[in-house]
This record gives C-alpha cells, sequence and structure tokens, in this order.
C-alpha cells in the first residue's frame, strides 16, 4: 500500500494561501486594498468588514478612494482605520475617504521585511508539525503491517520532497513579498 499524500498536500497548499494572505496586508508603500482586509466597523448591530460597506478603488499609486454605502458609515470607517495603526493616513472629504499610503522610510522597510521573515518562519513551524502528523501515520501504518519497511522508507523519502517543495514555496512567497517592500521589481 502507498501512503496517501493528498491530505498532506492540501495543508501545505492551504498554508502557503494563508501566509500570502497573511503577507498582503502588509504595506509596501504602494496603494493595496488588501491592507484593509482586517478593518471592521460596527453597522446594523454586527462587525463588518470595511469592503462589506462601502466602495473601495484606487486612485493613483499611493492612493485609494473609499466611498461608504451610507454616510454615516464615514466617521466609523475612518476611526476604524486610525485606531489599527497600519502607517497610512486618512482624510475625509463629502464623497468619502483617502487614504494616502506614504512612501515607506528605510527603517520601516527593515521592521516590515524582519516581520515577513517571522511569519514565513512561522508558516514553516505549522508545516513542521503538518510532516511529523503525516510521519508519525505513515510509521504506524508500517507498525500495522499495512505497508512493507521498503514501501515505508519510500513514503519518508516522498514525504521529504514534499516538505522541501511546499517549503520552498513559502520561501518564494516570503521573498517575493520582501521584494515588494524594498521596491525592488522583478
Amino acid at each position: 500500500m502507498t501512503y496517501d499524500f493528498s491530505e498532506f498536500k492540501k495543508k501545505a497548499g492551504d498554508l502557503a494561501e494563508h501566509l500570502s494572505k497573511e503577507l498582503s496586508a502588509i504595506h509596501t508603500g504602494r496603494a493595496s486594498s488588501a491592507i484593509l482586509d482586517g478593518i471592521f466597523i460596527e453597522s446594523y448591530g454586527a462587525q463588518l468588514a470595511v469592503q462589506h460597506v462601502a466602495t473601495i478603488a484606487n486612485e493613483d499609486a499611493r492612493t485609494l478612494r473609499i466611498v461608504p454605502w451610507e454616510k454615516a458609515n464615514g466617521k466609523e470607517i475612518e476611526k476604524a482605520i486610525n485606531d489599527a495603526n497600519l502607517g497610512i493616513s486618512v482624510s475625509t472629504d463629502e464623497s468619502g475617504l483617502r487614504i494616502f499610503f506614504p512612501p515607506l522610510t528605510t527603517e520601516r522597510r527593515v521592521s516590515f521585511t524582519k516581520l515577513v521573515r517571522d511569519k514565513v518562519e512561522s508558516a514553516r513551524v505549522t508545516l513542521k508539525g503538518v510532516r511529523e502528523q503525516a510521519k508519525n501515520d505513515i510509521i504506524s501504518a508500517e507498525k500495522d503491517g499495512d505497508m512493507s519497511e521498503d514501501e515505508k522508507t519510500r513514503a519518508l523519502d516522498d514525504l521529504q520532497k514534499f516538505v522541501d517543495e511546499a517549503n520552498n514555496n513559502l520561501e518564494s512567497i516570503g521573498d517575493k513579498k520582501e521584494k515588494e517592500i524594498l521596491g525592488e521589481n522583478n
């Protein structure tokens, strides 16, 4: 019997997707609505994401325009963005809000790249736990007589290849974000 790696591959894929989503919220000096993904306001007695109560559009490379569907939500959105301390500035006018993304200082770039590395390392630690679970499943399958020792060895080798591939993918995602932060175009 060969070991089924579909569960491992799914978890590794989900982990890479989660890392990408987390990294998209890190400010790179360019206007991106992804930075607002974690911002919620109180509206109609529920916590709603800004995207669910307003239209968000890029005005230019460093400015987002937020037009609340209801004027009353404008102040709530402004307060929520300011409270999130994202390193961006907010101004209001008659048609909504403008979010300005200031150019990143060298110090901010360095701190953001450290944050990226921390998030990548955290994802790698999670992947290590997934690997251990798969490894334990393979070892117990061999002990239970469901696979031979040769099959176990082959499965463990395959597992390591998948782990290396997943780690390289996580590193690639992190490297891409670091280049965005540092202003290197690729």
